[in-house]
């Protein structure tokens, strides 16, 4: 340009970022890669899986003799820091505690982060998903022994333990807690950081600690 004209801006075209868009999504791939490693390990330690199964990161993986885990076909399981846009800060924990205890997750369940820990039951229902780092407990395993003791036996744990059921296409918020004994029901939400202690019926939201429910989609049946 002449006379020392600045030159005017010019936004870049979707074609110049095509090599680090493609990159980035041959990378997601890659990271995917290693999930059959992980389907592996937990066959090998007696999860049952219902048809394909997408990991990103290892899990943590756990199956008391005895018990069951059974994962449905579509479940993603989600344990990688960058499997989630708020990260994972820890991998997915998904425990099968002690005999007769089992955790089943239906169709296409989605899991970030998250600790399910069963030793009664946990279900969930299909289209399910979890935030990062939501946390589901069934028992309260520590009970006190003694005068002043601690037991940590699966025994005591599965004394304790009262189930919990999730219904189908429900949402649980990041870092949300569900304690034992709970139901939620169809389409409900957990709000981020709830601490769920009571049932929480179908289409409604459920947040705070202890978290309180109100209605907010009007069911089908309605």
């Amino acid at each position: 340009m002449d006379g020392g004209e600045v030159a005017p801006y010019a936004p870049c075209s979707m074609g110049e970022h095509s090599a680090a868009t493609w990159l980035g999504a041959f990378l997601g791939r890659l990271r995917g890669w290693p999930g059959v490693l992980w389907r592996l390990e937990g066959q090998l330690k007696g999860v049952e899986f219902e048809g394909r199964c997408e990991f990103l990161g290892r899990p943590l993986l756990s199956v008391a003799r005895g018990s069951r885990i059974v994962l449905g076909d579509g479940v993603r399981i989600y344990s990688a820091t960058r499997a989630n846009p708020l990260g994972c800060f820890q991998p997915c924990v998904l425990r099968a505690l002690g005999p007769g205890a089992q955790l089943v997750l239906g169709r296409g369940v989605g899991l970030s982060g998250t600790v399910l820990c069963a030793a009664a039951s946990i279900e969930v229902g299909e289209g399910t998903i979890f935030g990062s780092g939501a946390m589901v407990i069934d028992n309260d395993f520590h009970v006190a022994t003694g005068e002043w003791e601690w037991s940590e036996e699966p025994a005591f744990s599965g004394a304790s333990a009262r189930p919990v059921k999730i219904g189908r296409g429900a949402f649980i918020g990041a870092r949300a807690i569900v304690l034992k004994g709970v139901t939620i029901g169809d389409r409900a939400v957990v709000g981020a950081g709830a601490v769920v202690t009571k049932d929480v019926p179908a289409y409604h939201v459920a947040a705070g600690n202890p978290a309180q429910s109100q209605p907010y989609l009007r069911s089908k049946e309605a």
